[in-house]
C-alpha cells in the first residue's frame, strides 16, 4: 500500500513536468489561421502514449484518447466509449457494453478486442500502475463478444468506475499504436486514438498541432485545429497574448494571478474562472510534541484571518475553504465539521487552557520552559504558499506563537512529507476524478504525512477501519455515511486546516466563445469551444 501510494503521489507531483521526447516525428509548422486556436503551455507535450506519464501532458493526451468512462458535472459518471455498464451484486465483476459507432482516426474499429489488447499491456506493467487502486485487483479480463468486455476483481472496489475516468492510463491506442510486442511501456509507434483531436505537427519543445477529427463518433468540434505553443517563461506567455498570438490562456500556474488581474482589467479579454478543484490545506503532524494537543491545534486554525488572508493573496480568484474537500466532489456534500471563524480571544484561551503561558516580557508563550516553536515548510516553487506562509507568520507571533519557514523545493518537500520529517506542511488533494477515496486512502498511509498527521487523534483505528471499510462497501448509504464520518471526523480533530479552494482560471480573446472548463480536472477545455471573426 505504502510504495503503491508513493507512486500516487509522484505521478500527481510532476503532473505538468515535461522534457522533449522525439517518440511523434518532427514536422513543419502548420501556420494558423481563422480556424486555429492557439494556446500555450510551459512544458512540450511529451510522447503521446496513453500508457506512460511524465513526460506526457494530461491535456494532450486527453484531446487523442478516450476513456470507457466519463467524469461529468457534480461527480455523475457518463458513458463514453461504453454506452453502459454491468456490475455483480457482490461488487467483481464488471461488464461493459461498447459503443459499435466508434472508429479510431486512421479508421479501425473500437472493438472488445482492442480494448482487451490496452488492458493487457497495462497489466504487464502493473507496478506502474498500481497506484490506480482497482488495476491491482483486476483478476482477469474477457472479450464476450465484439462489443462486450468484462473484467473481474479479486475484491469488491466501489471507487472502480470512478478511476475509468481518469486520463491516464485505461484509454485506449488503435492497433497501428501497438509496437509489435505489445508492450507500450517503452513507447507507441504512433499516437492512434478515438479522440475528437489528431496529432498533425509536431516539433519538440516549440509546437504541437492537432487537427480535428472529422469522422469522430461524438460532437465535432467546432474549430479546426488546436495549436499549442511551447512557452516556458510565463512573462512571454502574457506577452504572446497581448500582442494577439495566443487566443487563450488557461490552467492552473499558466498565468500568475496578478499577471490575469491585470489583464481582466484592462478589458479587452474575456475571463473564467472554475468551481473549486481542490482543497489547499495545512496539515500539522501530530507526532510533534507542541502539535500532539488538540487544543493547540484549534488555537491555530483560529489565530489567523483565513478569509482576509485567502482574499489577500490571491486577489479572490480563490475562495476560503471552510472544509478539507471541495463539497463539490462526490460523497462531501453532507459533511458537517466546525466552520472556524478568525478569534484571536477564543485561540488564546485555548492556548492558556492547553499550558502555553504568555509570560511579562515575553512573545513567545512557554510551557515547562519550552517556547512554542513550530516549523513549516513550502514549495519555494510557489509563490502562494511562500505568501501565505508569511502571513500566518506575522498573525501567530500576535497570539504567541513563533512560526519558522523554511522553503523547499518540490522534490525534497514530498520527501520529507513521505519521510515524517515534517511540523507543518501545505498539501493539496487531486481533485476530481480522484476524490475522495483517493485522499482517504492516502490518509491511511502509514509512512506518509498523514498518517503521522492524525497520530493523536482519539479514534484514529477507527479512523483507519472506516478507510478500509468504504472502498469495499456496495451500499451506497452506507458508503455516503461512512464518508461522512471520515472527513468530520478528520477536521474536527484540527490536524488538516482547510485554508482555499484552487480554481482554475481562463483569459481569451473576445472572439473566442463557448469556453468552459472540465469537470475533470486533467481533461482539455477545447471540443466546444469557438472562434469568432474579428
Amino acid at each position: 500500500m505504502d510504495n503503491k501510494l508513493f507512486l500516487l503521489i509522484i505521478a500527481f507531483i510532476f503532473i505538468l513536468s515535461g522534457c522533449s521526447n522525439g517518440s511523434v516525428k518532427d514536422t513543419k509548422s502548420t501556420e494558423s489561421n481563422k480556424d486555429t486556436l492557439t494556446v500555450a503551455w510551459p512544458r512540450d507535450i511529451g510522447e503521446m502514449n496513453p500508457h506512460i506519464y511524465n513526460p506526457s501532458q494530461l491535456f494532450a493526451q486527453s484531446m487523442v484518447y478516450e476513456p470507457l468512462v466519463s467524469y461529468g458535472d457534480n461527480g455523475e459518471l457518463v458513458a463514453h466509449l461504453a454506452k453502459s455498464w454491468d456490475i455483480s451484486k457482490d461488487g467483481k465483476e464488471y461488464v461493459f457494453h461498447l459503443r459499435q459507432d466508434v472508429e479510431f482516426s486512421d479508421g479501425t474499429s473500437f472493438n472488445a478486442e482492442i480494448v482487451n489488447k490496452n488492458f493487457e499491456s497495462i497489466l504487464k506493467n502493473i507496478d506502474i500502475h498500481s497506484w490506480l487502486g482497482f488495476i491491482s485487483k483486476i483478476e482477469n479480463t474477457e472479450v464476450i463478444d465484439e462489443y462486450t468486455f468484462k473484467f473481474t476483481l479479486t475484491e469488491p472496489y466501489y471507487p472502480t468506475i470512478q478511476e475509468l475516468a481518469v486520463v491516464r492510463p485505461v484509454r485506449f491506442l488503435g492497433e497501428a499504436g501497438f509496437p509489435k510486442d505489445g508492450d507500450t511501456s517503452k513507447g507507441v509507434e504512433k499516437p492512434m486514438g478515438t479522440g475528437p483531436w489528431i496529432l498533425e505537427d509536431y516539433k519538440v519543445d516549440e509546437y504541437a498541432t492537432f487537427k480535428r477529427n472529422d469522422n469522430y463518433w461524438g460532437d465535432i468540434p467546432n474549430v479546426e485545429q488546436i495549436k499549442v505553443k511551447i512557452i516556458p517563461d510565463a512573462e512571454t506567455r502574457v506577452l504572446a497574448f497581448e500582442k494577439g498570438d495566443l487566443d487563450l490562456l488557461y490552467g492552473e500556474g499558466v498565468i500568475s494571478i496578478d499577471s490575469y488581474k491585470q489583464l481582466e482589467a484592462t478589458g479587452s479579454y474575456k475571463t473564467s474562472i472554475s468551481e473549486p478543484v481542490a482543497t489547499r490545506q495545512l496539515v500539522m503532524n501530530t507526532t510533534v510534541e507542541q502539535l500532539s494537543d488538540e487544543r493547540v491545534r484549534q488555537a491555530l486554525h483560529y489565530g489567523f484571518n483565513k478569509e482576509a488572508m485567502v482574499d489577500g493573496v490571491t486577489s479572490g480568484l480563490e475562495e476560503k475553504a471552510d472544509y478539507i474537500l471541495p463539497t463539490n466532489l462526490p460523497y462531501t456534500s453532507n459533511v458537517t465539521a466546525t466552520k472556524v471563524n478568525y478569534n484571536t480571544k477564543k485561540a488564546e484561551a485555548l492556548l492558556d487552557e492547553a499550558g502555553w503561558k504568555l509570560t511579562k516580557g515575553n512573545t513567545i508563550r512557554e510551557k515547562n520552559g519550552e517556547p512554542l516553536t513550530i516549523e513549516l515548510m513550502y514549495n519555494t516553487a510557489e509563490t502562494i504558499q511562500k505568501t501565505m506562509a508569511e502571513t500566518l507568520q506575522s498573525e501567530w507571533a500576535g497570539i504567541g506563537v513563533q512560526l519558522n519557514i523554511v522553503g523547499v523545493d518540490l522534490t525534497t518537500q514530498v520527501e520529507r512529507f513521505k519521510a515524517n520529517e515534517f511540523e507543518m506542511n501545505f498539501f493539496s488533494n487531486y481533485g476530481a476524478p480522484y476524490d475522495p477515496h483517493t485522499f482517504a486512502n492516502i490518509i491511511a498511509t502509514e509512512g506518509f504525512g498523514f498518517n503521522e498527521a492524525i497520530s493523536a487523534y482519539s479514534d484514529k483505528n477507527e479512523l483507519l477501519n472506516k478507510i478500509a471499510m468504504v472502498t469495499k462497501t456496495t451500499d451506497e448509504q452506507e458508503r455516503q455515511k461512512l464518508y461522512t464520518e471520515i472527513l468530520g471526523s478528520l477536521q474536527e480533530q484540527g490536524a488538516i486546516v482547510p485554508i482555499s479552494y484552487i480554481k482554475q482560471i481562463g483569459i481569451y480573446q473576445k472572439n473566442i466563445s463557448n469556453f468552459t472548463f472540465s469537470a475533470n480536472r486533467d481533461e482539455d477545455p477545447f471540443k466546444g469551444i469557438k472562434k469568432n471573426q474579428q
